[in-house]
């Protein structure tokens, strides 16, 4: 037994290089970390203890330093029972170097999956290699001087539609009139979304992150471009994560500038400068509404990543209800938790009934206008 224990606190066990640790998530009433596979892509969630173990195998450290460690930070001492069990989990997932990682998931024979009415198909064969290639070819213009003032220049630009908002609104409802203008400003809305899309793969790209899809996403009559970033959740710092986020908003932003000097150039009696008035309008509501913090919106995923809260909207919906029919079961949660979760329940539904209010007043304005 002496042997074999001493032995093991001589151990110096390592992850594979590869495998991606997440920063602590909040998630219900528990802090986790994830631990993800890339070549598989498989991912499990872990609680703080274990993953101040897992975060130290790096074939440094021996189990009986780090044991030293953990007795500091936790109080209490491991046994090796717990190192067996938690070597053997990885070791069974093939996470220690040494092991060869899992077979990757082979690719669909096919890059359509779904139905007619509601599917998706992959469009190129190497996501990653062609946001790289973006990347590359955009890469003077991703220096933060060069941001800044891009930023600047979409900024004034909103503060100058706003300025204008009811005139701009009057030749939205104009165009709604206008069958073949309306189709031009939507498909280059639509031409905007792919954009959009692309922008959130380069900017994971800038920041070093992995692309794993891009393709269209379809539930007819509506089909709309898709961009997969793989490990956005495991960069370490939060600005990372929320740049990601927010590059697909920002482009759609600049899409509208050229369109914005063309229409302030234009006398307002001129049909271009009302067609243009629409798609400044519409094209601006598409980017900014897509940074409320509402499942499926950019905006919610950024809101969790700043917030370091996993799966937000539901598990708020949970500590809700259980908060509803029992004060005492969510005794379990600690404050940080009580508080986020009340906060986005209530939060939530302000921004819902504002935004319903806002849609009733356009519409009401538009009617009699």
């Amino acid at each position: 037994m002496s042997a074999n224990h001493g032995a093991l606190s001589a151990h110096r066990p390592a992850l594979r290089p590869d495998i991606l640790l997440s920063p602590p998530l909040l998630r219900g009433p528990t802090t986790v970390h994830l631990v993800k596979d890339p070549s598989d892509g498989s991912c499990f969630a872990v609680g703080v203890r274990e993953y101040f173990l897992i975060s130290r195998l790096d074939g440094k450290r021996s189990t009986r330093e780090i044991e030293v460690e953990y007795a500091a930070a936790f109080g209490r001492r491991l046994g090796d029972a717990h190192w067996h069990q938690l070597l053997t989990l990885l070791g069974s997932r093939r996470l220690l170097a040494g092991a060869e990682p899992p077979p990757a998931s082979p690719s669909p024979a096919s890059p359509f999956s779904g139905t007619l009415y509601r599917g998706s198909v992959r469009l190129v064969a190497d996501a990653d290699a062609t946001t790289s290639k973006l990347h590359r070819a955009l890469r003077p213009v991703l220096r933060a001087p060069a941001l800044l003032v891009l930023l600047a220049f979409c900024l004034a630009m909103e503060v100058v539609l706003a300025a204008d908002t009811a005139d701009l609104a009057r030749d939205t409802w104009w165009l709604f009139h206008q069958p073949m203008a309306l189709l031009g400003v939507f498909t280059l809305l639509w031409l905007s979304t792919v954009g959009h899309e692309l922008a959130h793969g380069v900017a994971a790209r800038h920041l070093g992150g992995t692309v794993s899809e891009i393709g269209l996403r379809w539930r007819l009559p509506v089909a709309i471009m898709y961009c997969r970033v793989g490990n956005y959740r495991f960069l370490p710092r939060r600005r990372q994560q929320l740049a990601i986020g927010a590059a697909g908003a920002f482009a759609n932003l600049l899409f509208l500038l050229p369109f914005a000097a063309w229409w302030a150039l234009l006398e307002p009696a001129d049909p271009t400068r009302r067609v243009l008035s629409g798609l400044l309008l519409l094209g601006s509501c598409q980017a900014l509404v897509n940074l409320l913090p509402l499942p499926p919106l950019d905006g919610y995923t950024m809101l969790g990543h700043a917030l370091r809260v996993d799966d937000y909207a539901p598990q708020s919906g949970h500590y809700l209800r259980l908060r509803l029919r029992d004060r005492h079961a969510t005794a379990a949660y600690p404050d940080r938790a009580r508080l986020l979760y009340t906060a986005y329940a209530i939060g939530s539904s302000v921004v819902v009934l504002v935004l319903a209010g806002v849609v009733a007043t356009a519409a009401c304005f538009l009617l009699v206008a």
